[in-house]
């Protein structure tokens, strides 16, 4: 047996980094653009509802989306929610 430590295994690391690197950034992109028209979306909404004498804010339709985020992923899923609600009554 030999105590000599196993060289690294980088060969390929280095590139599946670079890949899932590219990948996470495509993905960051194309939410980042889903963000963009959710917020555009919810303007409208608000405009509509304001428009025909409502609140500018559901809140029971806020609580299910919250519902909805939590059930997915729990605690994170919340604060994401929460900061998805808080871009979109900012339009």
């Amino acid at each position: 047996m030999s105590s000599t430590p196993a060289a690294p295994r980088t060969t390929d690391a280095g590139a599946v980094i670079a890949d899932a690197r590219e990948r996470i950034d495509d993905l960051d992109a194309r939410i980042i653009a889903l963000v963009r028209e959710r917020m555009a979306v919810s303007a409208g909404i608000q405009r509509a509802r304001i428009a025909s004498g409502g609140r500018r804010v559901h809140l029971s339709r806020e609580m299910d989306i919250l519902r909805r985020y939590s059930e997915q992923w729990g605690r994170p899923g919340t604060a994401l929610a929460m900061t998805l609600l808080e871009l979109c009554r900012r339009v």
